[in-house]
C-alpha cells in the first residue's frame, strides 16, 4: 500500500487482551511494530508468552513474537505515540485512572471499545477526555466498523472507521492499522461513529431475540432497519453526522451484528428469545457482551432526552426488568401508527 507510515518508528501500547485487542495488537505487531500489550488476567499473560497465542479469547490464532505482554499499566502507557483501548466499557474509566500519571499529552489515544457509560452517559471517548485531562481533544480517536476479532485474526478483507475530530490524526490512525487486509477511512465525526458501534450492539440483541423466537427472515429484516432509525434519532440528538450511519461504523457494523454467528450480542439475544435467563446466559460466557450495559444507558437517555426509541426500550425490560420476549414483539407490532413515518 502506498503512501503508508514506517510503523515501526512508533512507540505503541494496547490496553486489553480479549478477542479485539489480541486481534489488532496482532495486526500492529505484524507491521513490524513492538506492541506493549497490557494484560489482566495472568493465564492470558503466559498463555501469550509461552505460546504465542491467547487460548482463553482468540485460540487458534498464532501470534507475533513483536506482542509483550505484560500486567505493568505503567510499561505500557508511558512514552508512547499511540495507546490503543480495548478494554470493557465499564471499566474504561477506571483503567484510564490507572493509565493518568504515566501517559502524555501528545499522545494518541485510540478506543476500539463499543459502549456508553451507564452513570455519566459518555461514549468511551468521552470518558477518556474526561479523566486524562490536559490532552488536546484531537488526539482522542476511535476505531469502528463491522469487524469480527477472529475474523480479522485470519486477516479476512476487513474495512472499518478511524474517527477524530482532526482529520490529520484520524489519518494517522488509517495509516498505522491499514494492511492489504484491513483497510481504514478516515472520519471525523467521533460521537456519531461512537454511538453507531454503541448502539448496534443494542439492536443486535434484539435481532438475535427475533431469531430466538424462530420468527421470519422478514421479523430480522424490520428489526435491523427500525433499529438503524432509532439510531440515528439518538445521534442526531448529540449533534451527530447522520450520514455517519450510512456508513461502516451504521449501517455495516449493525448488519454485520444482527446477522453474523460470532456476534456476542446476538447471541445473547437468541438465547433470551429461546428462554433463557439474562443471569444464566451471562454466566455462561467468557468474554463481554456490550449490549447489556449499554442498553441500560440508552434507556435512561431516551428518557432524559425525551427521545422515542421503541426496540431499545423493550430490549431494556426484557434484560432487566424480565418482560416476555414474545409480548415485547406484540407491544411493537401493535403501538399506535399516529405520526409514524417510514424513515
Amino acid at each position: 500500500m502506498e503512501n503508508l507510515i514506517d510503523i515501526t518508528k512508533y512507540k505503541i501500547g494496547v490496553v486489553g487482551a480479549g478477542s479485539w485487542g489480541t486481534a489488532l495488537a496482532n495486526l500492529l505487531a505484524l507491521k513490524g511494530a513492538v506492541i506493549d500489550l497490557w494484560v489482566f488476567e495472568d493465564d492470558v499473560r503466559r498463555q501469550i508468552e509461552e505460546k504465542l497465542e491467547n487460548e482463553s479469547f482468540l485460540s487458534g490464532i498464532k501470534l507475533s513474537p513483536n506482542i509483550k505482554p505484560t500486567g505493568d499499566i505503567e510499561k505500557v502507557s508511558r512514552d508512547k505515540d499511540m495507546i490503543l483501548l480495548v478494554v470493557p466499557s465499564h471499566v474504561m474509566r477506571e483503567t484510564a485512572e490507572k493509565m493518568k500519571p504515566f501517559v502524555s499529552v501528545n499522545t494518541v489515544f485510540v478506543s476500539a471499545s463499543k459502549g456508553i457509560e451507564n452513570q455519566t452517559y459518555l461514549t468511551m471517548c468521552g470518558v477518556l477526555k474526561e479523566v486524562l485531562t490536559g490532552v488536546p481533544e484531537k488526539n482522542f480517536a476511535a476505531l469502528s466498523g463491522p469487524s469480527f476479532a477472529r475474523e480479522v485474526g485470519e486477516m479476512s478483507p476487513t474495512v472499518v472507521t478511524a474517527a477524530s475530530s482532526d482529520s490529520d490524526v484520524a489519518g494517522f490512525v488509517q495509516q498505522i492499522f491499514a494492511t492489504p487486509y484491513f483497510r481504514v477511512y478516515k472520519n471525523t465525526d467521533v460521537v456519531g461513529v461512537e454511538l453507531g458501534g454503541a448502539l448496534k450492539n443494542v439492536i443486535a440483541i434484539a435481532a438475535g431475540i427475533s431469531d430466538g423466537l424462530d420468527l421470519s427472515l422478514n421479523t430480522r429484516a424490520a428489526v435491523i432497519t427500525r433499529g438503524l432509525a432509532e439510531i440515528r434519532k439518538l445521534g442526531l440528538k448529540f449533534g451527530a453526522d447522520p450520514n455517519t450511519f450510512l456508513g461502516l461504523s451504521g449501517v455495516g457494523d449493525l448488519l454485520l451484528t444482527c446477522t453474523g454467528e460470532l456476534s456476542r450480542n446476538h447471541t445473547v439475544g437468541k438465547l433470551l428469545g429461546e428462554g433463557k435467563s439474562i443471569n444464566k446466559i451471562l454466566s455462561e460466557m467468557k468474554m463481554v457482551a456490550e449490549g447489556v450495559k449499554t442498553a441500560k444507558s440508552v434507556y435512561n437517555l431516551a428518557i432524559k432526552l425525551e427521545v422515542e426509541l421503541p426496540i431499545c426500550e423493550e430490549v431494556y425490560h426484557i434484560l432487566y426488568d424480565g418482560y416476555s420476549p414474545r409480548d415485547a414483539v406484540h407491544r411493537l407490532m401493535t403501538r399506535s401508527l399516529k405520526d409514524e413515518f417510514g424513515d
